[in-house]
């Protein structure tokens, strides 16, 4: 049996799994798909989650297929440089969800489970039992990453307010017969205009439009091949010719968010937990992001030695930062309206974000790299991860009881750094507070509640 069940495999819920696999537990993906997506779906990775992999050993796979580094993000097509952002990767990632997913299967342990799309969620005192793909599973936890739509959501019931879509749009993958010279030759961010185009691999392209066509249809329409050619035409011209369409879907801007991200024993990450507008490359980013916070927490609850109220930080320290990007979303989906207040209103804001100061603070919230969490001390990029998940103590003596879940290394400068990066102490007084409040009690305490000494 394993110690951990993950519904969803896509990269939150492939990444969750990985995190957990590297702090030794065992774990099982079920994911719906017959075979692995090919759809390019999300197409950034900021520089936070850059660092992340690269800090894993998981970017070096993921690399070959990078179609461009990209000096910046944007607000709703606005700019946001990103030269000057404190971190080893200054630039966004080009590279389809499809590849970085593809990297990080590629290490789990064990395989995913395919074809096993999850019926009925259980769970009691002990554990939580899956039904999937017309079988049972068990194990102790369940990790809900199964997307937007989560089925496991829908049968636990969890409350999942928010906001309803104002406006809808079509995204596609698909190949062109013709299109004028020079258009959707390189990648480019976005703009906020219908018809935006982006050159994938294989000859394939990704585009996006907004017209007044698709706020006609209905959401469950099917996308046709007349329709995207018209909207295209409509923004390049007569000279595109739509070819093959090979993935269609809509979307709104609608935002909705899990009230908890902890039911029992489900935990919901990535789009399970919230959905918004896919503007300005967030998603993918904050899916990764969660499964990263709570991979350590969820490991040492399944170990038994974290201390009290350790994985509802999960929700805590992730729920707001969702939150965040929510309001983010929602504000860029109306910049974009073709309305002429909403016209007026982003002349204003695309003046105020070319002032600096609103350049970093927009780069430091977009990138990741400025996100933080209570009682920590910033990102620590120069400490590279344990191999076996546990936290890193550098340039101070560890006390005795928690060499089971501290690696210790020499360095110049004290400080002692989550599994997931960020820095718990930083010299001086409070190491024998942040060990405990982090990582539990020393490990002669445990075996003593345990009653075996």
């Amino acid at each position: 049996m394993p110690d951990v069940l993950v519904a969803g495999g896509g990269p939150t819920g492939l990444l969750a799994a990985f995190e957990l696999e590297r702090a030794g537990l065992d774990v099982l993906v079920l994911e719906r798909d017959a075979r692995p997506a090919t759809q390019s779906k999300a197409l950034g990775l900021q520089p936070r989650s850059v660092e992340v992999l690269a800090d894993r050993g998981l970017l070096a796979a993921i690399e070959p297929h990078v179609e461009a580094r990209l000096p910046g993000g944007h607000f709703s097509g606005i700019p946001i440089d990103y030269s000057g952002l404190p971190t080893p990767f200054p630039y966004q990632l080009g590279v389809e969800q499809a590849y970085v997913a593809a990297a990080i299967e590629a290490r789990l342990r064990t395989p995913v489970q395919r074809s096993a799309a999850v019926t009925a969620v259980a769970q009691d005192a002990e554990g939580v039992t899956v039904t999937a793909g017309g079988r049972d599973y068990r194990a102790d936890w369940l990790v809900a990453a199964d997307g937007g739509h989560s089925t496991v959501r829908t049968l636990l019931g969890a409350a999942f307010p928010g906001t309803s879509a104002r406006f809808s749009l079509v995204v596609a993958d698909l190949t062109l017969a013709r299109k004028p010279a020079g258009l959707g030759d390189g990648w480019q961010l976005p703009s906020a205009a219908s018809g935006f185009l982006l050159p994938l691999s294989g000859g394939r392209h990704r585009v996006v439009v907004a017209g007044e066509e698709q706020q006609r249809l209905d959401r469950d329409a099917p996308v046709t091949t007349g329709e995207l050619q018209r909207a295209l035409t409509a923004a390049h011209g007569p000279g595109i010719e739509v070819g093959e369409v090979l993935w269609a879907s809509r979307f709104g801007d609608a935002a909705r968010q899990l009230e908890q991200y902890r039911h029992g024993r489900v935990l919901f990450a990535g789009d399970a937990a919230h959905v918004h507008l896919p503007i300005g490359g967030q998603g993918l980013n904050l899916g990764l992001q969660d499964a990263v916070n709570l991979g350590w927490k969820l490991a040492a609850t399944v170990r038994g030695h974290a201390p009290g109220g350790l994985l509802d930080s999960y929700h805590d320290e992730r729920h707001p930062i969702a939150a965040r990007v929510l309001l983010s979303t929602r504000a860029q989906g109306v910049l974009g309206v073709p309305d002429p207040d909403a016209m007026a209103v982003r002349e204003i804001i695309t003046g105020l974000l070319a002032t600096p100061d609103a350049q970093r603070a927009t780069a430091l919230e977009l990138s990741g790299i400025g996100i933080g969490y209570p009682g920590t001390l910033g990102r620590a990029t120069d400490v590279p991860v344990a191999p076996d998940g546990r936290a890193v103590l550098v340039g101070a003596p560890l006390p005795a009881g928690w060499g089971d879940r501290v690696e210790t290394r020499d360095g110049p400068e004290p400080r002692l750094v989550r599994p997931d990066g960020y820095v718990a102490w930083a010299g001086g007084p409070g190491l024998d507070t942040a060990l405990p409040r982090w990582f539990g009690p020393p490990l002669e305490s445990l075996v003593d509640s345990a009653g075996v000494v």
